[in-house]
């Protein structure tokens, strides 16, 4: 097989974007939809993207497209090239205004709470008009959303070390504890035991999280079925309120019950669940704006630990 002439002025940009838009969305319809286009021109599109490289992107089915291997392979750089233009485009805005631009944040459930709020309100102390966007998913999707250029980083627990795409930079580590509400049937009991945890409703973050994996575990270990009376869930505000209004427990980041003096946590040990919390940078410069972010998560962080 020739390699692909990608740069004769056949491939436009369009066709990255119709391809990134095509995994999202799963159909030709979806991704015409969201591109604003007619069903035509999106499968025009895909035929003349696939001509160029001479390789099949996806296989068709009545429930819509998956990528073949070479769709896949060549999603990865289409979406690193678009990154890499958004980012460009910023980069000008804010050199442009030093002291403007806006941050688009990932968050899961350790960080959520405590370290990225303080962090905003430095970085807004000192550049009021940078603008932070926040937004709150399980760590999986996030993690697609910053490789392909949507997020300029993800403050939460690290689950794997740094790679080709990703750089992961630990800020500190925090054991997981259990919490329930002051009026608890279980709550000051120094008696309770694990044995009692299976009588109680639970909330246990999604399948997909290593935490629910470790939750897992721990239940196993420990002879106890998983709760069949449950929510399932990573957004700390749900968490909490279903903790105040019900006699669930539930598995938190010990920042999170420390700082809220409505939870109460159980005198019943997690170890050896714990976790190391920090920033997920994609393989990118940041933008001035989001350097300045890093280092107010960097500078609260060490004022959290004490280091």
């Amino acid at each position: 097989m020739r390699t692909p002439r990608l740069l004769d002025g056949r491939l436009k940009l369009r066709h990255l974007v119709l391809l990134d838009a095509l995994l999202r969305q799963g159909s030709v319809v979806g991704a015409a939809a969201e591109l604003h286009v007619t069903q035509p021109v999106a499968t025009r599109g895909l035929h003349e993207l696939e001509e160029i490289l001479g390789v099949p992107l996806f296989d068709r089915g009545p429930r819509g497209i998956t990528p073949t291997v070479f769709g896949a392979a060549f999603a990865e750089h289409a979406r690193a090239v678009l990154a890499q233009l958004n980012e460009a485009g910023r980069h000008v805005v804010e050199l442009a205004g030093a002291e403007r631009g806006t941050v688009v944040v990932g968050t899961h459930l350790a960080g959520s709470n405590v370290l990225l709020p303080k962090a905003i309100t430095a970085i807004k102390r000192d550049r009021p008009y940078v603008t932070v966007i926040v937004r709150e998913a399980a760590p999986q999707p996030l993690l697609v959303e910053l490789i392909a250029g949507r997020l300029d980083m993800i403050v939460g627990r690290l689950t794997a070390p740094s790679d080709e795409q990703v750089e992961r930079r630990k800020l500190y580590d925090e054991h997981v504890e259990l919490v329930v509400r002051p009026s608890h049937p279980l709550a000051g009991a120094q008696t309770a035991t694990i044995a009692d945890l299976g009588r109680y409703p639970w909330i246990l973050p999604g399948a997909e999280t290593v935490l629910r994996r470790e939750l897992e575990e721990f239940f196993a270990r420990n002879a106890i079925p998983l709760p069949a009376n449950r929510v399932e869930t990573t957004s700390y505000l749900t968490v909490r309120e279903l903790v105040l209004g019900n006699d669930v427990i539930a598995a938190l980041p010990s920042l999170i019950a420390r700082d809220d003096p409505r939870l109460t946590r159980l005198a019943i040990s997690l170890d050896p669940i714990s976790h190391s919390v920090g920033v997920t940078l994609p393989a990118r410069t940041p933008s001035p704006a989001a350097a300045a972010l890093i280092e107010c998560l960097t500078a609260v962080a060490a004022r959290m630990t004490g280091h």
